[in-house]
């Protein structure tokens, strides 16, 4: 196994689960065996994947009242462990001592079975953010180039921050990537630049790469297919690649 990637931001609308699939797709493409796992109540990434939604999902794993193994799908687009809707009411059904440290345990056991394992996260921080910060080796922060999207980094920072101190000492922020990105906006240059200043104070780095903005993104996610697939050589396509190839030779 070579990575764990947990794909965060507690802000919404930042393209968590389109960057998720983009990186699990693309990685595919190059031989490398992938999981996905589908932290997120909104279930999107699932619904993509085509998984089954009338079986057991990530939150009978969470609460341990199934193995690892009986919860993993095989699609046509990757191996999954899809979400619930019942991941909305995580916090109150999993309180137990040692929380943080479910998704982790879980993974040991079929972790060497994958060269990468991605998680999409939910736009809040609470447990199931927490045990995707101390399941992973690292992370990858996508953002809007936005004041609100600073404001959602800080945030996260401080969060994991308290994960390396008590759950995860190794965990590595892996950069922060820009997405839905339109380089004529004079306010996206300045922000690009602000946002660059903040990598560098949290000790990790802005990606080369933005994904720019485009429509097929959402035509790709109406037709539950993947950016790759649905428009090889579209801008965010080829941005994708870009970035996927910035990861690979960082790694």
């Amino acid at each position: 196994m070579k990575e764990i990637i947990a794909v965060i931001n507690q802000k919404g609308g930042v393209g968590k689960t389109t960057t998720t699939l983009a990186i699990g797709a693309g990685l595919i493409l190059r031989g490398f065996k992938v999981l996905y796992i589908d932290l997120d109540a909104q279930t999107n990434l699932s619904h993509t994947l085509k998984a089954q939604n009338n079986v057991s999902s990530v939150m009978e794993l969470l609460e341990k009242k199934v193995k690892i193994t009986d919860v993993i799908q095989q699609t046509s687009q990757g191996d999954i462990i899809p979400s619930s809707p019942a991941l909305s009411g995580a916090d109150a059904f999993i309180t137990e001592v040692g929380k943080e440290y479910r998704l982790k345990e879980a993974i040991n056991s079929i972790k060497e079975n994958y060269d990468y394992i991605l998680i999409d996260t939910p736009p809040a921080l609470g447990v199931l953010t927490i045990n995707a910060l101390t399941a992973c080796t690292g992370i990858i922060i996508p953002a809007q180039a936005d004041t609100y999207s600073l404001q959602g980094i800080n945030q996260l920072y401080a969060t994991i921050e308290t994960v390396r101190q008590y759950c995860n000492n190794s965990l590595e922020i892996k950069g922060i990537l820009l997405t839905r990105y339109s380089a004529r906006a004079i306010l996206s240059r300045d922000i690009s630049d602000i946002m660059e200043q903040t990598a560098k104070q949290l000790n990790t780095k802005l990606f080369k790469t933005a994904i720019r903005e485009t429509i097929a993104v959402k035509e790709a996610q109406a037709n539950q297919q993947d950016i790759f697939s649905y428009a090889p050589k579209n801008n965010a396509a080829l941005d994708y690649t870009d970035f996927i190839n910035e990861l690979l030779e960082r790694n």
